[in-house]
């Protein structure tokens, strides 16, 4: 699998660096950078601009890029023993995922699912700037039956929708889920069946919804912080 981007690669550099197989230079990084990276014990390959494009399929590099592991997913069975964890019902923007991944692990959550059966995990890994790497992630196909499962566990489920309960106004359980849909679609109305309470944000001036990821920050920091 190969990773780009100064900020991604750095992350992995810093505290995965078992994870590197090789790296590639597409530009003079400083002497104390190149020391860090050769101390690490792995080799580095000089590439031009056009190589190093080439291998990020034309997105920013920066210069840096890496060889490494493929990533490990999360079982759901793991998932089950973990507190906090955000489901992302529907959502297929890895921008967006890797925003809300981010904002999970700052702010405290355990765990997250992506309902997909597979999933573009090298731009997660680079939209979450490597937060992906800290947090267990699980992939699964039916949601509706990891809601029953979850449920089965003791977990108390949430669904963000419009015209929910304001996230003020909730008493957060201890062991939760918290469902993000798309922003086009939202949440489809037999998983939000399944749901203990559904979520929504007060907002202001007559504006009627926030980017999926600015929502999950805000309610996010709700339940944490409370």
């Amino acid at each position: 699998m190969i990773i780009y981007g100064k900020q991604l690669f750095l992350h992995i550099l810093e505290k995965h660096a078992d994870k590197l197989e090789e790296v590639y230079l597409a530009k003079e990084c400083d002497k104390k950078l190149f020391s860090k990276i050769a101390g690490r014990g792995v080799t580095i390959k000089r590439v031009d601009n056009q190589k190093a494009q080439s291998m990020a399929h034309g997105g920013n590099h920066q210069g840096f890029l890496a060889k490494v592991k493929d990533f490990e997913f999360a079982s759901i069975d793991e998932v089950k023993k973990l507190d906090k964890v955000v489901i992302f019902y529907g959502v297929s923007d890895v921008g967006n995922i890797g925003a809300m991944l981010r904002s999970a692990y700052a702010l405290g959550f355990d765990g997250a699912v992506i309902i997909a059966k597979n999933i573009n995990i090298e731009g997660v890994l680079r939209t979450s700037s490597g937060a992906a790497y800290e947090i267990s992630i699980a992939l699964c196909e039916d949601g509706l039956s990891l809601l029953n499962e979850l449920k089965q566990v003791k977990f108390d489920l949430y669904a963000t929708a419009n015209g929910g309960k304001n996230v003020k106004d909730i008493k957060f359980s201890q062991k939760l889920a918290l469902l993000m849909g798309s922003e086009g679609e939202g949440i489809p109305q037999k998983a939000i069946s399944k749901c203990d309470e559904c979520v929504g944000i007060s907002l202001k001036n007559g504006w009627d919804s926030l980017n999926v990821s600015a929502a999950f920050a805000i309610i996010c920091d709700r339940i944490i912080n409370g």
